[in-house]
Order: C-alpha cells, then sequence, then structure tokens
C-alpha cells in the first residue's frame, strides 16, 4: 500500500485542551492527516462546533463520544450526531445500545463504533471492574454482538484485531488506539503495537494521538507513521 492510501486510515486524535490548539495541529498536519478524532476534552471546550467546521471544510471527524444510556438517549443522540455530518461515533459495546444507534442512524452516512475493551485496561483492571471475562475474552464476545446489531466497526486494540477480523469479516471497520511507533512512550496504555503491526494484524484504521500531537515536528512524524503503515 502507498503512503496516500494510507492517510484515510490514520486518524489524529486531537487531546488537546483547547480548540486553538486543536485548530493549530490541524494547521500543521495540512496535506499530511486528513481524519481527526474529538474526544471529552476537547468536546467539552467548544470541540463539538469544532466538529463541525473540520466536517464542512472536507475533513474527517471521528466523534468518541463513547455513548452508553438508554436506548432512546442513545438513539436522540445519534440522530443528531449523524446531522453534523460527522464520519464515525463511538459507543459501548452493549447490545440494546448498538441496536438503538444502528436504528437511529440509519440512512445517513454515519459509522457507528463498537468500544470493546478499552486500551488501559489489562486483566487485573477487568477484574477490579467486576467483569468475568479477560479482556481478550470480552473483546471478542463484544465484536460478536456488534456485528449482530448491525454496527459498522470495532474499536479494540490492534493486539486483538486479527482474532476480531476473522469474527466481523472484511467489511466491518477495525479501529485501533494505542499506537506507539518503534522507541516511542507507552503512556497509560497497556495494550499497544506499532502502526505496521498494526496494519498487519487486519486494523482499518489507526488512532494516534500523542506520538503526532506532542512531536516537535508533527507533520514529520505523522508522514513517519504514513510511512511505516504502508510498508505493512
Amino acid at each position: 500500500m502507498t503512503v496516500e492510501a494510507m492517510r484515510d486510515r490514520l486518524i489524529v486524535g486531537l487531546d488537546v485542551p483547547t480548540v486553538r490548539e486543536a485548530e493549530q495541529v490541524v494547521r500543521d498536519l495540512d496535506g499530511t492527516a486528513s481524519f481527526y478524532k474529538i474526544g471529552y476534552q476537547l468536546a467539552f471546550a467548544g470541540g463539538l462546533d469544532f466538529a463541525r467546521e473540520l466536517a464542512s471544510g472536507g475533513k474527517k471527524v471521528f466523534l468518541d463520544m463513547k455513548l452508553l444510556d438508554i436506548d432512546n438517549t442513545v438513539a436522540k443522540g445519534v440522530e443528531n450526531i449523524a446531522k453534523m455530518g460527522m464520519t464515525m461515533l463511538t459507543l459501548h459495546a452493549y447490545p440494546k445500545a448498538m441496536r438503538a444507534a444502528v436504528e437511529a442512524a440509519r440512512g445517513s452516512d454515519l459509522c457507528l463504533l463498537a468500544v470493546t475493551v478499552l486500551t488501559s485496561m489489562d486483566e487485573q483492571d477487568m477484574i477490579d471492574a467486576g467483569y468475568e471475562y479477560d479482556p481478550h475474552t470480552l473483546v471478542l464476545r463484544r465484536a460478536e454482538q456488534a456485528l449482530q446489531a448491525g454496527m459498522g466497526g470495532i474499536v479494540c486494540s490492534a493486539s486483538e484485531a486479527s482474532a476480531v477480523r476473522r469474527i466481523v469479516g472484511p467489511n466491518m471497520a477495525v479501529v485501533t488506539p494505542g499506537i506507539r511507533p518503534a522507541g516511542a512512550e507507552h503512556g497509560d496504555q497497556k495494550r499497544v503495537v506499532t502502526p505496521a503491526d498494526a496494519i498487519r494484524s487486519g486494523s482499518s484504521h489507526l488512532v494516534v494521538a500523542r506520538p503526532i500531537v506532542g512531536a516537535v515536528d508533527r507533520r514529520a512524524a505523522a508522514q513517519a507513521i504514513l510511512e511505516e503503515m504502508a510498508q505493512a
């Protein structure tokens, strides 16, 4: 695959505290990246309006809200998010919530992503949270449920991507955070892999934040990751 072919598969996480800083990241990456993730931190600092601006300007936006609530509340939220022109939206992979979201998004271009198990969680974290499954087993169970619900994709660690891909087939998105180039610090992520390994494992999209946003030369950092992805 070429570097150009990988541009729509690299999602840059705008994990910054202000819209002004996010705008600077987007300017720094102009011509190199075109897909951006907006999560809680930025969303609650004016990031939702910024998400609309990015979408209206031709950028792709992954709104990482991890929705989970009663069916009607999830459905109404999804309906409005679809009207915003977002490309992707996350919700926790609970069967009832997923079914409500799929019905609400019907007829739109919004790709709904099921969050399986957060990449910051390991087996001890799962035990502490009261789950009876280890992370890998729960990821696969939730992937099956997401497929049955008609979701557009899965969010999982790249270490589970190949197993998830075997469950969901070739058409669903497999989006993997916790991506770290060789030699990079892991931070608070516990289940991490390199960009090339993630693509080889069946990931369709990679979410990368700190290794790009925190770099001295953001454009060079993003380009290096794209080149590594293309070598997979």
